[in-house]
């Protein structure tokens, strides 16, 4: 007995614990210490780290820094520096400094001791690490249940029950469709059973537009350009892509390299050209004074934030100033990154429905038939374009231009930012303008004359020239002054015979105050009066020239500068501005693209500039009038595209725009070159893949990428069980919770690829799992035990999204109106909301008729108004990515679902379909509401409240306290279309009862 006291009192002294609960886990247990006391100092970034020392790398932490002693003696904590230096009572001492930190618990230090007397085993965290499948039992059901019930076993727990079949239809549906199933659908559920009923609803048009939900949530998915205006967008075409990709069950890989780089796949189609969309999904700042490469460079963050947050799972942004302080992510390999962005075009381009795709096709082939014909039917035809093409180019030869170099480029305004490009192209910028001015230091000795060309250019509307919604453009007056040295006067120049390659014929108003057309209203000191050359369909978005002569020959000293000044309707986007010393031409020939064509050597033409050569030719030929008259009525019956895409185009290799690191992540401070390259950390750069987006999309699809499948399959994860296994789904790094079923994620993670990226087969497989089919219903003790189902002992339980919200209430009403794809409608929102807008959005109609009731997923996105329902359920506004949402808990959730004007028309519709397709008693009736909106009967306690509650408001009715007509029809002119022997009374009670039903949390939750 004595022996036994002495042994307790020296164990109690000596502070020691026999034995440990658990040996110590790198990952788990000592690294978060690290990432939160350590790494700001002695981890990644090198412009932070104040001393050779470092943590994140195991031969340094074990030998030390500086002061020579072993800074982790592994089995030894007593002569480990670490463990002096933490618990220090010195400042010039102790560790982390008080300054920089705060210290380590007692319970850290301990952890610490634990670990370095285990052995100090370092490992390389787990999420930069490849998945791997872990080795299951032979001839097990499913995966999930094995590694769940394993590790509730430890716990001392066990899986819960299986759900009702009414549950578990009404989970299933909201989880593969985001609609409840219909009471015939319920029945249907018990003969069909589970499995069948999911590979139906896998199979359904309504799976894509549930899922699609998710990952525009990622992919910050707007119809509106964000900041002060934020102004209309087409993009819905892109949303459209998600929804179908997902509907076919697009390998995930396929999926993100056609989105990363679908442009430059081989024989890109215009389905990988929209994918592209993906990118452009940023923000765009539309106010006037700003500086456009600024914003544009914010965009390009945004671009990292969101491939950081919906793909690779980490915290980029960290990275764009300095290196980051916890994940191995360097500075210089945020911009290695960045590089395969940043050189590319944002351009816009139609969209042709399949339908217009084949008519398109169809015409061209009928131009290509009577193209053949000419050359038939001119058996010298070759020669005779040669030679016309050597006249044209001796004309060209006769004139040489110098295009001018500027020295200042700005717009009267202000709101317009041209830019000078390598070819000295000038390239518009910033809020459209309607006046710019260019000032040079050129030579003007013996100048004749100035040609004006309007150029195309990747990054305008359809490729320009203009700015204009459809890429078009119109002069009203072009200007060109000359300022004497050592004066401060700008003197104008007088400008005679203007002439172009093409023009419009003149129109002008009734009252002949305004008009368009000749190239001559160029210099007719009239602003009223605009040149414009608009080919029309099909030919609308080539470049075009005009060319103005001096009424004299320039004569001024060395020194004189010019200044050009343009003053626009449409935005010109792109153009050069040139002189020339000899004579300048009285006309030009037609097609400026041709000429422009003729200039590039004939084995370097692309198959377009041949083609305008040949077109040009042709039409210069008389003879061939009838020819030439028959394409020109095939290309104007060319289809307009009902809609149009922003996305990505890579850049040319003499345009392209070089990366370099920016100092601290300013846009305008940069350092060294960046050349294009990934993290070293991660897994190689795929070496037969081409070293641009397009590789880069490869490489982050990869299947040696520890990241990617881990986080598609942790998304999946969440949208089902409400959290993900790793909680925070936006970022695997290393201050991220380690997950408690990590065996699991990585066994998905390797499942995934192995299945071809099958997301359908993931989610398939966790819906087949006992797992998922536990009731959600919770004992005490479990809830005191695990209050947040980390351990998954029972079913998921949580409130639905926004959207689901919106789109239960309309199924159950029998109002949804199930379309897939088209333009986003416009929801109904309180006026004060329209008023609160910078811009008042003028085309803020909302959707009537059918449309009005269409899913939510097709609802309109404006980022500075979002619609109220959508935020009060917790939908983001898309100003950033969004890889998880929160969901809160407040009254105004209650208030929006009672009072909002959809779920009021919904109540009004559901009270008809109830009166109408439930003709029994009030009892029944009841019943059949239930199970409209929770799947279920009502308990005969629920029954008798609902009966209450239906008595109670009949008799308000019936005693005039509230108006029955306005109840039953809200706004609409006259009573709705009754059921038989119903009346305005029936409908507006049973209208306060179906909002009530409809507003119950079991109605708005996922069980």
């Amino acid at each position: 007995m004595m022996r036994s006291l002495l042994l307790c009192i020296y164990l109690a002294l000596n502070c020691i614990v026999l034995p440990h609960a658990q040996a110590a886990d790198y990952q788990r247990d000592v690294q978060p210490i690290f990432a939160e006391h350590c790494a700001q100092c002695h981890g990644v970034d090198e412009k932070t780290r104040e001393a050779v020392y470092r943590l994140d790398i195991d031969e340094i932490a074990l030998k030390g820094g500086e002061s020579g002693k072993a800074a982790i003696v592994p089995g030894k904590p007593e002569e480990s520096e670490l463990i002096r230096r933490i618990v220090a009572q010195d400042a010039d001492t102790i560790m982390p400094p008080p300054e920089h930190n705060k210290p380590l618990s007692a319970k850290q230090i301990e952890t610490l001791r634990q670990w370095i007397t285990e052995g100090a085993r370092f490992e390389r965290h787990w999420s930069f690490t490849a998945p791997q499948k872990a080795n299951l039992p032979e001839g097990a059901a499913n995966p999930i249940d094995v590694l769940v019930s394993g590790k509730l076993a430890t716990e001392g727990l066990k899986l819960s029950e299986r759900a009702s079949s009414a549950t578990l239809c009404r989970r299933i549906y909201l989880d593969l469709i985001g609609l409840p199933p219909s009471p015939k659908e319920l029945a249907e559920f018990e003969s069909q059973g589970i499995e069948t009923t999911i590979d139906k609803l896998l199979n359904s048009e309504r799976f894509g537009e549930k899922w699609a939900r998710h990952w525009l949530d990622a992919a910050r998915y707007s119809d509106t350009n964000g900041y002060e205006k934020d102004l209309k967008r087409e993009q819905w075409k892109w949303r459209d892509w998600v929804i179908d990709a997902l509907n076919r069950d697009m390998p995930y890989d396929q999926f993100l390299i056609e989105q990363i780089a679908g442009d430059l796949m081989p024989g890109a189609t215009q389905s990988q050209v929209v994918a592209t969309g993906f990118l452009r999904n940023s923000m765009v700042n539309e106010e006037g004074a700003i500086v456009p490469e600024q914003f544009r460079m914010t965009e390009m963050f945004d671009r990292m934030d969101c491939i950081g947050k919906s793909i690779l799972g980490l915290s980029t942004q960290c990275a764009q100033c300095h290196s980051h302080k916890f994940d191995p992510l360097t500075h210089s390999e945020y911009y290695g990154m960045f590089a395969y962005l940043n050189n590319s075009y944002e351009a816009q381009s139609w969209v042709y429905t399949p339908e217009q795709m084949q008519q398109i096709s169809d015409i061209k082939s009928k131009i290509s038939t009577v193209e053949e014909r000419v050359r038939d039917s001119r058996s010298k035809w070759q020669a005779e374009l040669s030679e016309w093409e050597k006249q044209i180019v001796h004309s060209q030869n006769q004139v040489v231009w110098e295009p001018l170099e500027m020295i200042e480029l700005g717009s009267i305004s202000g709101l317009n930012h041209p830019t000078q490009e390598i070819d000295q192209s000038i390239l518009m910028k910033g809020h459209s303008s309607s006046d710019v001015f260019f000032i040079s230091n050129a030579k003007l000795q013996g100048a004749t004359g100035l040609r004006l060309e309007a150029l195309n250019h990747r990054d305008l509307p359809f490729n320009g020239p203009g700015r204009s919604g459809l890429g078009t453009w119109m002069v009203q007056e072009l200007e060109v002054l000359v300022n004497l040295p050592g004066t401060a006067e700008w003197t104008k120049q007088k400008l005679v015979n203007a002439t172009a390659d093409f023009s419009e014929p003149e129109q002008k108003d009734a009252d002949g105050k305004n008009g368009t057309g000749p190239v001559a209203f160029l210099i007719d000191g009239k602003d009223e009066f605009k040149w414009k050359a608009d080919r029309g369909m099909g030919r609308r978005n080539q470049p075009s020239a005009a060319v103005i002569q001096f009424e004299k020959p320039l004569e001024f000293p060395e020194g004189t500068r010019i200044k050009v000044v343009l003053r626009m309707g449409d935005m010109l986007g792109c153009c050069r501005v040139s002189l020339t010393r000899s004579p300048a031409p009285s006309a030009l020939p037609h097609d400026y693209a041709a000429i422009q064509a003729t200039q590039v050597p004939a084995d370097q033409r692309s198959d377009e500039q041949v083609a305008a050569i040949f077109t040009a030719w042709r039409v210069s030929v008389l003879e061939l009038k009838p020819a030439n008259d028959e394409i020109d009525a095939l290309v104007r019956s060319l289809p307009q595209a009902p809609t149009s895409v922003l996305h990505f185009v890579e850049r040319e290799l003499v345009n392209h725009r070089d990366t370099h690191l920016l100092d601290r992540g300013g846009w305008d401070k940069p350092l060294d070159p960046a050349r294009p390259h990934v993290p070293a950390a991660l897994h190689a750069f795929p070496a037969d893949a081409p070293n641009n987006r397009l590789g880069f999309a490869r490489w982050l699809a990869d299947r040696q990428s520890p990241l990617t499948a881990r986080v598609t399959v942790n998304r999946i994860w969440q949208a089902i069980f409400g959290v993900g296994l790793v909680e925070t789904s936006e970022d695997f790094g290393t201050r991220a919770p380690v997950p408690v079923y990590r065996e699991m994620l990585d066994w998905l993670a390797v499942d995934l690829m192995e299945h071809g990226w099958s997301q359908k087969h993931i989610i398939r497989t966790l819906l087949t799992s006992k797992t998922y089919q536990q009731t959600s219903q919770v004992t005490p003790a479990l809830l005191e035990r695990d209050p947040k189902n980390n351990l998954l002992a029972r079913g998921p339980r949580f409130r639905a999204d926004a959207e689901v919200i919106r789109d239960i209430a309309l199924s159950a009403a029998g109002l949804m109106t199930n379309k897939i794809g088209g333009p986003s409608i416009i929801p109904p929102v309180p006026q004060n909301v329209l008023d609160y807008n910078y811009v008042y959005p003028d085309y803020w109609k909302p959707a009537e008729g059918p449309e009005r009731f269409r899913r939510a997923v097709y609802g309109f996105r404006k980022r500075s108004m979002p619609d109220p329902v959508m935020s009060t359920f917790d939908a983001p506004n898309a100003d950033l990515p969004c890889a998880r949402r929160v969901r809160s808990n407040t009254p105004l959730a209650a208030l929006a679902g009672m009072n909002e004007t959809i779920f009021v028309e919904s109540a009004r519709a559901m009270a008809l379909r109830v009166l109408s397709e439930s003709r029994q008693s009030d009892s029944d009736r009841v019943d059949y509401a239930f199970a409209l909106c929770t799947g279920r009967k009502p308990g005969d306690v629920e029954r008798n409240e609902v009966l209450s509650l239906l008595d109670k408001q009949r008799k308000r009715l019936a005693d005039g306290w509230i108006n029955a007509k306005e109840v039953a029809t809200g706004d609409a002119a006259s009573t709705p279309n009754l059921p038989a022997q119903a009346t305005p009374q029936d409908a507006a009670a049973w209208t306060l009862v179906s909002r009530v039903i409809l507003n119950l949390d079991e109605t708005i939750s996922k069980n």
